[in-house]
């Protein structure tokens, strides 16, 4: 096992190729666990490029990201904001699901730095093909992807940067996961936490050019 993705990414492939490479990427421990590599979704010259932090667990099952409970809630969010949810490329930061078994169930781990960084060459790769307006980074994982640092979405979330992703000239955007906003549904802060996702969708929406 190599300790990072490098090795597994293919030089001048485009998505599909990116996709099929992923599938035999042993960059990390994550891959053995797993069900299977979760890629990308979304039509590879996409304006905006939305990241989180990993696939969950019917995303592991499925193959597909945001397919699960926070992924129907970011579509919603998508909508609300007046985007086009195929219009829109979605991928993760670490490809595959982090878990702990526990009584038969498989429950979510937040990946360590070293995941993140091992798994960061398919993100950038991916950047460099679909090309992106914008980069919508969800949550505290997916910032430090996407901007190579650690991320405070409670002080950064909501602007525009330019200049802030390595080696690439699109602009960034940082957010809350939607996972973060479903766990306040029911909450009296829920309202205002969805609504805080869909004004920052709109916010990239309008600089994704």
């Amino acid at each position: 096992m190599s300790d990072t993705a490098g090795p597994f990414v293919p030089e001048g492939a485009g998505i599909d190729g990116l996709r099929e490479a992923a599938t035999g990427c042993r960059g990390c421990e994550l891959w053995e666990p797993a069900s299977q590599v979760v890629f990308s979704a979304g039509p590879p010259a996409a304006s905006i490029v939305l990241v989180g932090e990993q696939p969950g667990d019917q995303e592991d099952r499925r193959g597909l990201p945001f397919v699960g409970p926070a992924g129907q809630l970011l579509v919603g969010a998508i909508k609300d904001a007046g985007i086009d949810p195929a219009a829109v490329y979605r991928t993760n930061a670490v490809k595959h699901f982090r878990f702990e078994p526990r009584g038969g169930r498989r429950i979510h781990k937040t990946p360590d730095v070293h995941h993140i960084t091992a798994c960061h060459p398919w993100l950038h790769a991916e950047l460099q093909v679909v090309a992106p307006g914008i980069v919508v980074a969800l949550g505290a994982t997916a910032g430090r992807s996407v901007f190579g640092r650690p991320v405070r979405i409670a002080a950064e979330r909501g602007a525009v940067l330019e200049g802030a992703i390595p080696d690439s000239s699109a602009k960034a955007l940082l957010t809350a996961h939607p996972s973060a906003v479903l766990r306040m549904r029911g909450e009296p802060g829920y309202d205002d936490a969805y609504a805080a996702l869909v004004a920052d969708l709109r916010i990239a929406s309008a600089a994704a050019g």
